[in-house]
């Protein structure tokens, strides 16, 4: 018989069965070592980061795991632009790094602005290709709120400051579709906000979206702009959206197959998670479909 997990009052859509392990990267070699994030390519291959700054590759199939690149650092959020490059957030140098899938050659793009500000916490990194630029969270302290929001040119390279104003603990992003706005999970806030984009690309209207009772840490949407949110602590899923409102999609109570979800992504009918808490990739089957 399926389990349907209760969260807080809540009762899951998904049962427990519908999670399970894609990858374990436990005692591969190399070893996925607390993925942080997670992205999937045009080819579906999977994309994730380590601790000690490694970028790996996951066969879309799972049968095998390649270290690319390494930064030396820790990897945080990461983004491909479909064009050969992989961006990534790195924690111990507090810059945003590219990265030539082809090569595996690293640069350090940006670590704050030509003023002098400096990067603290990049978080995570999203794209915006119709303007060409991409947006960076800074998660500032998880004791006090903070800036901000940086935007990199992605031409030029030139950083800046983007939206200047407080979010406790900038986490993980989305832009929506059609570009008009951005989601950003405040963690330490238990909220989702959104920042709209006005014509000339600059930040607009700031809004709350939804209080979470719970850490929300990653964010992505689906092809019919449902929002997931995908929560650190306890390891759950939510799943929003405007006509549905906020819905526990899935919960782990024993924190194994899904352990302190971080960055998550949709891929076909399925949700994917990185787990800060262990060594693998989840995948929850059939968590767009589900109504």
């Amino acid at each position: 018989m399926a389990s349907y997990p209760v969260w807080n009052g809540k009762t899951a859509l998904l049962p427990t069965e519908s999670g399970s392990v894609f990858f374990d990267g436990t005692f591969t070699e190399p070893q996925l070592n607390h993925p942080e994030c997670i992205a999937f390519d045009r080819d579906g291959h999977i994309w994730c980061g380590g601790e000690r700054g490694e970028i790996f590759r996951i066969a879309k199939d799972g049968s095998e795991i390649r270290e690319i690149a390494s930064t030396g650092g820790f990897t945080l959020g990461i983004a491909l632009d479909g064009r050969g490059n992989l961006y990534s957030c790195d924690l111990k140098h507090a810059a945003v790094f590219r990265i030539g899938i082809a090569t595996g050659k690293a640069e350090k793009l940006a670590d704050g602005d030509r003023q002098g500000r400096r990067m603290k916490t990049p978080n995570f990194p999203v794209i915006d290709h119709g303007r060409n630029v991409m947006y960076v969270s800074d998660s500032y302290s998880p004791a006090e709120p903070g800036p901000g929001i940086w935007r990199i040119d992605l031409e030029t390279g030139a950083c800046e400051m983007w939206d200047e104003r407080p979010f406790h603990f900038a986490n993980g992003m989305a832009l929506a579709p059609g570009g008009r706005s951005l989601y950003v999970a405040e963690t330490f806030a238990r909220r989702i906000s959104k920042v709209e984009i006005d014509d000339e690309g600059m930040p607009g209207g700031r809004t709350v979206v939804t209080e979470i009772d719970a850490l929300p840490d990653g964010l992505a949407f689906d092809a019919a702009g449902r929002l997931y949110i995908s929560c650190y602590e306890p390891s759950l899923i939510y799943r929003w959206s405007e006509k549905s409102g906020l819905q526990l999609l899935y919960y782990d109570p024993e924190a194994h197959t899904l352990c302190h979800p971080t960055n998550c992504a949709v891929f076909g009918d399925d949700l994917y998670t990185a787990n800060l808490g262990r060594w693998h990739v989840s995948r929850i089957s059939g968590a767009v479909g589900v109504s």
